[in-house]
């Protein structure tokens, strides 16, 4: 449901999203409302929005200091100034490519640029396709990255953390939630061969199944290998770089230390720890991803600019939004589908560390600021719940051999 907004509100939403003068004025004037450029300079004064006020660089430099603690110091300059964007502080790109250049000289020099050759990729506009897959690099410690990006604007429309990847209900309640989220579904969806993916394939099919054009019912599905799935695939290295590769590492020295052999418990309490956290991380580098500028590519067919506008507003660049409405059979598909709650891990395990912990006076970390702060003290502390969940599975034995 698209709810009215005023001229002032709709200025400051076009203006929030990076969009130039002239973009704001365009996209303003399709939707009846025409403003002079010297009007809409008056009501972004007046509102106290002006993209030449730059915040002080001592507010940056703390920012900074505080992300190169933690997965920040992975990011690059133009990462790094669109995180900085993303929490209101505006600040020129070269300073923040000059500032990480004196806070971090060691990451600065050792940053490399990698270009890969690909195949041109074509897409009408935004939701005609929606690629889906799946990244496994923490899934060995019990954690399951599931994906989807637009394939025309690269905006990606879910990146969530869950304990599996291979439940096509869970899987499909990602598909269900992007669909009631954007108020549709893509005229084509791209995924794997996996069994995993065998429900989005019957919710797509579905609800494409009474549409006239030519990609309609089983058309509108398309699956292959998972190394050809280019745009997700491609965006798994930007989202390893940009933050998932810090949990990779520190997870790893959990591992190295022998706080973590893989057995069903320690992925529990890894899952039972860490699941929120890393999933606020991915949060964050959705959002920064969404609402960075992409820079143009030899690929005519591609356009660049920033994700979130090009989705929203793709007649910028003469395209149309392909979104097809979603019906009432929506609900059916929900029926299929298994929601993610917020018990991370195996029940009986969470019911049991959380007694555990109320009884020790422990807490966990509830962001990742925290995380960095109380790394040490988190494996203490998984170590001691290891011991006293054995301890009370042990107990458990020996009074049911008892009976």
């Amino acid at each position: 449901m698209v709810v009215a907004m005023d001229r002032d509100a709709l200025i400051k939403l076009y203006f929030g999203l990076g969009m130039s003068y002239q973009d704001i004025l365009t996209t303003l004037a399709l939707q009846g409302i025409i403003v002079s450029k010297s009007t809409l300079r008056r009501i972004l004064r007046a509102c106290g929005l002006n993209r030449r006020k730059y915040a002080d660089l001592e507010v940056a430099i703390d920012y900074i200091v505080g992300q190169l603690g933690g997965p920040g110091q992975l990011h690059g300059y133009r990462w790094m100034y669109a995180k900085l964007l993303e929490r209101g502080i505006r600040i020129r790109k070269e300073d923040v490519r000059i500032l990480l250049s004196l806070l971090d000289p060691v990451n600065s020099q050792a940053r490399l640029k990698r270009r890969l050759s690909r195949r041109k990729y074509f897409s009408q506009g935004p939701n005609f396709i929606w690629h889906v897959d799946g990244y496994d690099k923490l899934k060995p410690y019990g954690i399951c990255i599931n994906g989807c990006i637009d394939g025309y604007s690269r905006r990606i429309i879910w990146l969530k953390a869950a304990f599996t990847n291979s439940d096509p209900k869970v899987i499909g309640s990602y598909f269900v939630e992007a669909i009631e989220n954007v108020g549709g579904y893509p005229r084509l969806l791209r995924t794997d061969m996996g069994t995993e993916n065998v429900l989005l394939r019957d919710i797509q099919q579905f609800l494409r199944r009474n549409d006239e054009d030519d990609r309609a019912g089983e058309r509108s599905y398309i699956t292959g290998a998972s190394t050809a799935n280019q745009r997700i695939e491609s965006w798994w290295g930007v989202m390893r770089k940009e933050g998932v590769q810090y949990w990779i590492q520190q997870l790893g020295e959990l591992k190295d230390e022998g706080l973590f052999t893989g057995d069903f418990l320690d992925k529990a309490l890894v899952q039972l720890c860490f699941m929120a956290i890393i999933q606020e991380d991915l949060n964050e580098i959705r959002h920064v991803w969404n609402a960075h500028r992409i820079r143009p590519s030899t690929n005519a067919n591609v356009p660049a600019g920033i994700p979130n506008i090009m989705y929203t507003a793709p007649h910028l660049w003469g395209a149309d939004d392909l979104l097809v409405p979603f019906s009432d059979d929506l609900p059916t598909c929900k029926e299929s589908c298994k929601f993610l709650t917020s018990v991370p891990c195996d029940e009986d395990v969470f019911d049991l560390c959380t007694i555990i912990m109320e009884e020790s006076g422990m807490g966990f970390p509830m962001n990742s600021a925290e995380a960095e702060e109380k790394l040490k003290g988190a494996q203490i502390n998984f170590t001691y719940i290891s011991l006293q969940v054995a301890g009370n599975c042990s107990l458990g034995g020996v009074i049911s051999s008892g009976n």
